[in-house]
């Protein structure tokens, strides 16, 4: 039996994991359930799940028999397995178990999917809300190779956005999309003046003179 009594310490671990719970939730819909189970053998059982109607358990539920089955298989991350839960629904699963700094099993994150959700629904639960100013629902997330791709892609996104928008007038729509680059930290990253003010087609001195104004306007705040 891998169980043990879990020190404070172990429980900040599994506490500061909470978040990925619903993490992956959301990213995964209404019909993939997540649930964080504790391995302290005074109380081997359930301290966050997200989507618990799947299987119809809540916090401190106790651990399953084949959760510990997989515990004991003695791999962090588990081959992909089917269940089946009491009401029949079948279950697509996966079982990560998370070690302490002496590499202590102290938990087991664990994402069940229900595979006899209608399709559709299950389609519709894994696509995001998306804000009606993208075109074909897709958010456009550029993943860049490199900090000069990740610049000019950012660059060209803002100015999109800006170029687009008729509230701001068009004198202003250089300031505003150095202030929006300025809100993500763009000018924290080596060359980005630059980077901008081609990408702009302005001078390097008057991203200089925006990002003056900025600080000095953030300063007075």
């Amino acid at each position: 039996m891998l169980l043990r009594k879990l020190t404070s310490s172990d429980y900040h671990i599994l506490q500061a994991i909470e978040n990925i719970v619903d993490g992956i939730a959301a990213m995964r819909g209404e019909h993939t359930e997540v649930l964080l189970h504790s391995l302290d053998i005074r109380n081997p059982s359930i301290m966050k799940i997200a989507n618990g109607h799947i299987t119809g358990r809540e916090v401190g539920a106790p651990i399953t028999n084949l959760a510990l089955i997989k515990l004991n298989e003695g791999k962090d991350i588990s081959d992909a397995y089917i269940t089946k839960c009491p009401d029949g629904k079948t279950l697509h699963s996966i079982t990560t178990i998370i070690r302490n700094h002496q590499q202590h099993p102290i938990g087991m994150l664990c994402v069940n999917t229900n595979l006899d959700a209608p399709f559709q629904s299950m389609i519709q639960s894994l696509l995001p809300n998306i804000a009606p100013n993208y075109d074909h629902g897709f958010t456009p997330e550029t993943f860049a190779r490199n900090n000069d791709e990740m610049m000019h892609s950012a660059i060209e996104s803002i100015r999109d956005q800006v170029m687009n928008d008729d509230d701001i007038p068009p004198s202003k729509k250089s300031r505003e999309i150095v202030t929006r680059l300025n809100e993500l930290s763009i000018f924290d990253l080596k060359d980005s003046a630059q980077i901008t003010a081609q990408g702009l087609h302005i001078s390097i001195h008057t991203v200089y003179r925006y990002l003056r104004e900025l600080r000095h306007h953030e300063a007075l705040h």
